[in-house]
C-alpha cells in the first residue's frame, strides 16, 4: 500500500522542540518491507523556535521564516537518524504553486515515483522560509498539503496524525464523545470545530477539510491520536480514530485489507 502520514506540531513538538521519543514510536510503526510511506511532517517553526531560544511563536513574518530555516535542518537530521540503517529520506520543500501550476505538479510527480520507485521514504514540509503564503496559512498547517500530495500520488491512506483521538462531538453533559466514521463532511460538522494549538496553525477545522479532500479523491482517510503505540495499524483497520471513507470509486477506493 501507499500510505502518506501527517504529523502536526502539536504531537512532534508540543513545547517548542522535537519530541524524539514520539517520532522514534511513530517510525518504530511503519511496515517498511511492505509498504511505501510519505509524511508530511510539521515542526520546523516549533524546532527553529528552540534553536534561537524563543519562548513564544513569532508573529511577524520573517521572525517565522528565519524559525523555519533554522528549524528545518534540525526537523530533517532527527529524521535521518531514525530512519538510519532503514531506508533513505529525501526532503521536499513544496509552496502551493507546485499543485496549481501543470507543469510543476508533473514535475513534483514524476519526482515522487522516482523516489518511491527507489524505495526512498520522501520527508514533505511547507517552503515555509521562502513562502510567505505558506506561513500566512495557504495550507493550513500542513493539513491540506498532506491531503493534496496524497491525491498527487494516488495513496490508499492518508493518517492525519494528531494529539487527540480523533473527531469528537457533544454529548449532552458528558464528555465529548469521538464520532468513528463521518461519511460526509457538513457546514454542521465544521462548525463544531474550534481552536488551535498554540504552535501550530491548524486544527480540526483543517483536518476536516483536508480528509474531505482526499476522501473526495479515493482515498481512505483516518484522524488519529499519534502517540498510540499502533496508531498506524489500528487506524487502517479501523479499530480507532475517526474515519473517513472514499467517495469516488476507483484504484484507492479498493479496500486495504484486499491490497494486503
Amino acid at each position: 500500500m501507499r500510505i502518506v502520514l501527517k504529523v502536526g506540531t502539536s504531537l512532534i513538538a508540543p513545547r517548542g522542540h522535537i519530541d524524539i521519543n514520539v517520532l522514534r514510536a511513530i517510525v518504530d510503526q511503519l511496515d517498511l518491507s511492505r509498504d511505501e510511506y510519505l509524511i508530511v511532517t510539521s515542526g520546523a517553526i516549533a524546532a527553529g523556535m528552540s534553536s534561537l531560544s524563543l519562548r513564544r511563536r513569532p508573529t511577524d513574518v520573517p521572525r517565522m521564516q528565519a524559525c523555519a530555516a533554522v528549524g528545518q535542518s534540525r526537523l530533517m537530521h532527527t529524521y535521518e537518524r531514525l530512519f538510519f540503517g532503514k531506508k533513505l529520506v529525501a526532503q521536499l520543500l513544496l509552496s502551493s504553486d507546485d499543485f496549481t501550476s501543470p507543469v510543476r505538479y508533473r514535475n513534483l510527480q514524476n519526482a515522487l515515483a522516482q523516489l518511491l520507485s527507489l524505495g526512498v521514504v520522501p520527508i514533505v514540509n511547507e517552503n515555509d522560509s521562502v513562502s510567505v503564503r505558506e506561513l500566512e496559512g495557504a495550507f493550513g498547517d500542513n493539513d491540506e498539503l498532506s491531503s493534496l500530495l496524497a491525491t498527487a500520488v494516488k495513496a490508499d491512506w492518508l493518517l492525519l496524525l494528531t494529539n487527540v483521538d480523533g473527531f469528537m462531538v457533544p454529548n449532552g453533559r458528558r464528555q465529548p464523545r469521538l464520532q468513528r466514521v463521518i461519511r460526509k463532511v457538513t457546514p454542521a460538522l465544521e462548525a463544531q470545530c474550534n481552536g488551535k494549538s498554540s504552535l501550530g496553525r491548524g486544527g480540526m477545522l483543517s483536518k476536516l477539510r483536508a480528509a474531505k479532500l482526499a476522501s473526495d479523491a479515493g482515498v481512505h482517510v483516518a484522524i488519529v491520536n499519534g502517540r498510540h503505540p499502533e496508531a498506524i495499524t489500528l487506524a487502517m483497520q479501523r479499530s480507532i480514530g475517526t474515519y473517513f471513507p472514499p467517495v469516488r470509486s476507483g484504484r484507492n477506493s479498493t479496500s486495504s485489507t484486499a491490497r494486503r
